[in-house]
This record gives structure tokens, sequence and C-alpha cells, in this order.
């Protein structure tokens, strides 16, 4: 028999129903919110990654400063490098063939002597100018400075030797002492350009490669310019110019009191080969002469030391040409005679006055007999 009443699907209701547990995971709050690290492995992983970007930032600052110091050691010796090539061009390609033709100036006239020693002066400005044009390190600033006070010392030298070497050669007397005494103390400056490289630019330069640990360097230096300290002296290079200084006399020191009694020469003859020089007359000297000789006689009564002889020829147009020779010794009533190269002769056929001439010597008072004057021409032969 039915009940009055039964819902069919009652056995479906809420609170018959079977209950779903959902599981969470472990570790996970009570209160079901979502998990995430402790505090303790923050911190480990934060530190981890903060020492790794610290080690990178080092190594990167290794690595840039190990190039820094590479390109500025590779600066450094490149300078080292070019200094020393301009300093070895100033000692070999100017310094020495300037004194070489300095020491043969009796044998060049005025003209073509200065013009030589210009050269070198031309030289002498283009190294500074190769030497002002390099990049120099900060480290060798004060070697650089010095470098360059040493390259302005041998121009400024140079270029005051070219301008005094035409009155030292083509003067006479306290003219020609005032050149030669010019050229003596440029001397001194080519010595301070030597001394600034070797107690200043040098030690610098070895001082940097030193305290960079660079190795295997040769260090930029001088060879020195001057050649040697004689060149201070002005009767050293009166004598290199083939000149006597006028103050010095012939008695070798010019402070030395002549002997007692009478002092002079007497010029007796030229000759150009086999041939003796007539004055008054219109001789004509083949062009191939080698060399005139000229004889004088020691008229005084003592022996005479350091006697000049003066050979000049003037052409009718161009710059004469000087040439001078010492006697060392020429003893009382002997008659000696010297030889006067040609080196340098005027053009063939060319009109020319020759003048030999012997100069005084200390306490000489009559020199009209000290000279001869001759027309003649150099020709073909």
């Amino acid at each position: 028999m039915r009940r009055p009443y039964e819902d069919p699907v009652s056995f479906f209701e809420d609170d018959d129903e079977p209950r779903r547990v959902r599981s969470q995971p472990r570790g996970a709050a009570a209160s079901g919110a979502t998990t995430t690290p402790d505090a303790r492995t923050l911190r480990t992983r934060r530190a981890i990654v903060g020492v790794g970007a610290l080690l990178l930032l080092i190594l990167l600052a290794l690595v840039v400063r190990g190039c820094l110091d590479s390109r500025a050691d590779n600066a450094i010796k490149d300078y080292n490098r070019e200094i020393a090539a301009i300093v070895r061009e100033s000692d070999t390609q100017v310094g020495a063939p300037f004194f070489q033709l300095l020491s043969e100036g009796g044998s060049e006239s005025p003209q073509d002597l200065a013009t030589g020693i210009s050269s070198f002066r031309v030289a002498a400005q283009r190294q500074l100018e190769q030497a002002r044009a390099l990049e120099v390190p900060d480290e060798l600033t004060e070697a650089h400075r010095s470098a360059l006070m040493a390259f302005e010392l041998r121009r400024d030298g140079l270029d005051a030797i070219a301008q005094k070497v035409r009155p030292a050669l083509g003067d006479e007397g306290d003219a020609a002492d005032e050149a030669i005494s010019g050229i003596a103390s440029q001397m001194a400056a080519f010595l301070a350009s030597d001394v600034l490289w070797q107690t200043r630019a040098t030690p610098l330069i070895r001082a940097t490669f030193d305290e960079r640990e660079i190795g295997g360097q040769d260090v930029a230096a001088t060879r020195n310019f001057l050649q040697g300290t004689d060149w201070l002296q002005e009767q050293t290079v009166a004598e290199r110019l083939g000149q006597s200084l006028a103050g010095g006399g012939g008695g070798g020191e010019g402070d030395d009191e002549p002997a007692p009694g009478l002092h002079g020469t007497g010029i007796e003859s030229v000759r150009a080969g086999d041939l003796t020089l007539e004055p008054g007359a219109a001789n004509r000297i083949p062009i191939g002469t080698e060399a005139l000789v000229v004889s004088f006689t020691n008229q005084g009564e003592s022996d005479e030391l350091d006697v000049e002889v003066v050979v000049e020829i003037q052409p009718e147009t161009g710059d004469p040409i000087r040439v001078r020779r010492t006697v060392d010794t020429v003893a009382q009533g002997q008659t000696a005679e010297v030889s006067i190269p040609l080196e340098e002769k005027p053009e063939a056929g060319q009109a020319v006055t020759i003048t030999a001439a012997v100069r005084p010597v200390p306490g000489e008072e009559k020199t009209d007999n000290n000279e001869l004057e001759y027309q003649a021409a150099f020709v073909a032969e």
C-alpha cells in the first residue's frame, strides 16, 4: 500500500550526498593559501645572485683594466721607439756630418760652408717638428719636454753658426775673432742638448719603463751631438776653420809677450807648379794646378810659432776663394814653404786677382813686405 506521499528522489538530499574531500599539497598552510619559499631560502638565493654579480663586475673590471694597462704600455713603447729614431737621426744625419764639414771649413768658400750648415739647420727643424707631432703618454710629459728643448738647442745653434761662419772665414782681425768666438759659444748649446738627453729625457723614460715593469726595450738616448768638448774652445774652432785668432797672434799664446828683439817675416814668392808668379804681369796658371806654394822668410831675431799664411783668389764676379794654412815653427833666418791647396778654382779663362799674405807675428812692426798681389787667369792646358 502506497504511503500518502513520498518524494522519490529524497535520497539525493544534500545531507545525504557523499562529500568529496580535496587534498591539499604538502606543506600548505591549513588556511589553504598558495605555497611560497620561506625567508631563509629567499635570502640564500639572493645572496648567491649578488655574489655572482659582484664576481662578474670584478672580472669585467680586471679585463678592462688589463686592456687599459696594455694600451698604455704600448703607447709608452711606441713613443720611446719614435723619439729614439728622431734623436738617432739628429746625431748621425745632422751632428756628425756637420762637424765633419766644419772641420774641413778651411778648404770651403764662406758661401759654400754657410749653405751646407744651413741645410743641416733645415734638417734639425724638420726633426723638431716630427718630435712635436708625437702622441705623448701622460707618464712621459716631462721627458718629452726635455727632448723638445734639446732639439730646439740644436736647431738654434746651427742657425747661429751658419750666420757667423762667413765673417769667421771672410773677415780679418777683430771681426773674424768675434765670429769665431760666437761659433765656439754655440757649441755650448750643443753640449746642453746632450746633457738634457743624458740627465733628463733618457732617465725619465727609463724610470717609466721600470715603474710599469716594461722590459726588453732600448731606451731612447743620444750618442752625443757635440763631437768633443774641445770645440768649446775658440782656438779649436779657429784651427778647424783654418784660421788664427788675431788676438792670439803667431806666438801661440795670445797673452805671452814676444821675445825681446826684432820680429817679422817677408814673403818671397808664389809658385803654381813650375810657374813662379810675377807681380804686374798677366800670369797664366794651368787649370789643373792643385796648389799654390808660398815662400816666406823669418827676418826677425827669434824663432816664430804658428805663422799664418793666407791666399785669396778674387774673380771678376762672385765670392772670393780664401784658403789659410799655419806653419808651426819657422826658425830665425829660415825660409819656409807652405802649400795652399786649390780644391776650389774660378772658371777657366776668367781674370782673377791673387793675394798672398803672411799674417804679422807678435812684436812685428814692419809689415809692408808681408803681402804680394798678382793678376792671373786659370787656363786650359
